[in-house]
């Protein structure tokens, strides 16, 4: 199916690999460097945009992301001189969404006016919490004065603007983490992503979890009834989930997270940096190098890509499948079947549907609001 991906669109992702610390709940691929050749890094990525335009002639560019790493400590020049590159690349769609993630601190926040005037038009910030104890669990260098104060230099700044926030952290009560999205939605924001505290092997969390160290973490029931509250009371502050970890105001979904979920193509540029893109009759997902000397010195040379795989109908199936029941608009059966060559299990979906975890409706298969919280068992039972 080559013309698969126009039903999600064409993205482009940019990974910037540093940061000023490394916190110790993260599993990205984000690195401390005392000292940042930025024109360096400038004339890689024009040289990686170059070549990924070359192979994608002719496309209208949906939304491009800055991720990180802390996107925030880039220069202003730099993003400028990025943006100025892709424009004369590709064609941008009338309501192109270009997000830059930001961390909160107030170096930062200064540089959100540059931003703005070199095309940035949505900012997404990594709040965490809203009290300053957690914060510094957290291995966060900002205080929540900084993040209120950023907040309102991002809204002087661009007409969207996002937050996230962690739940499920160590000593956090159902009632404190309740209190807490209830202070966040009085900023009014127009999207929010919510996310559970997850330990993951190689963090400095994981570490101290596998040591014993690691105290506090709320029992399992006590996280499951953190999630259910947030999406009550989400969905009556007028920000339903539109996705299992975001919620969102109409209209202000994120529009390059829908590329993934929707299984759109994503060019991935940076350390780091995945893609998922089709070149003629085929897909590819796109790898490159982990280290950022190592891409900085391969991108120079030609190319930052170590690895381009191509993806089998099938592979594209379940890809397709694992990304779009994760929204609650869920996932197109047709779409499924052009792809795959074969139908969904009608038997099993009418098993998981007297269990009340999913809900076929005409052309749309959906999680359900109980199912979304067990997705991966869902999808274990359907592809299998």
């Amino acid at each position: 199916m080559p013309e698969d991906w126009k039903n999600g669109g064409f993205g482009l992702y940019i990974h910037w690999p540093f940061c000023q610390s490394k916190c110790p709940y993260c599993d990205f691929n984000s690195h401390v460097a005392a000292d940042i050749d930025q024109t360096r890094w400038i004339r890689a990525y024009c040289s990686e945009i170059r070549r990924s335009a070359a192979e994608t002639p002719g496309r209208v560019l949906n939304s491009i992301f800055f991720g990180g790493g802390t996107p925030s400590l880039m220069a202003v020049d730099t993003v400028s001189a990025i943006l100025s590159e892709v424009r004369d690349c590709w064609t941008f769609a009338n309501d192109i969404e270009i997000t830059l993630e930001a961390n909160p601190g107030s170096v930062e926040a200064q540089r959100f006016a540059g931003y703005a005037k070199a095309g940035v038009n949505r900012i997404s910030m990594g709040f965490q919490a809203l009290n300053d104890p957690d914060l510094k669990r957290l291995g966060r260098l900002h205080t929540v004065s900084e993040s209120l104060k950023a907040l309102e230099i991002a809204r002087g700044a661009f007409d969207r603007v996002s937050f996230d926030l962690i739940y499920a952290r160590q000593d956090q009560s159902v009632e404190d983490w309740k209190r807490e999205l209830k202070q966040a939605l009085s900023f009014d924001p127009d999207h929010l992503s919510l996310y559970q505290l997850t330990i993951e092997d190689g963090t400095a969390f994981g570490d101290r979890y596998n040591a014993g160290k690691l105290k506090g973490l709320p029992e399992e029931d006590a996280s499951a009834e953190m999630y259910f509250a947030t999406q009550d009371i989400c969905e009556n502050a007028g920000l339903p989930a539109y996705e299992v970890s975001n919620h969102a105001q109409n209209g202000q979904q994120s529009r390059h997270n829908l590329i993934y979920w929707r299984y759109g193509d994503y060019l991935g540029i940076g350390p780091g940096a995945h893609g998922r893109v089709t070149l003629g009759k085929a897909r590819f997902a796109t790898e490159t190098h982990l280290s950022p000397a190592l891409w900085l010195a391969a991108a120079e040379r030609g190319t930052g890509e170590t690895r381009r795989s191509t993806l089998s109908r099938e592979d594209q199936a379940v890809e397709y499948l694992m990304m779009s029941l994760r929204l609650s608009e869920g996932s197109e059966i047709g779409r499924y079947q052009s792809l795959s060559g074969q139908d969904l299990p009608e038997q099993k979906i009418r098993d998981l549907d007297k269990l009340g975890l999913v809900k076929a409706d005409g052309n749309r298969l959906r999680c359900t609001a109980k199912g979304r919280p067990v997705l991966n068992g869902i999808l274990r039972e359907l592809l299998t």
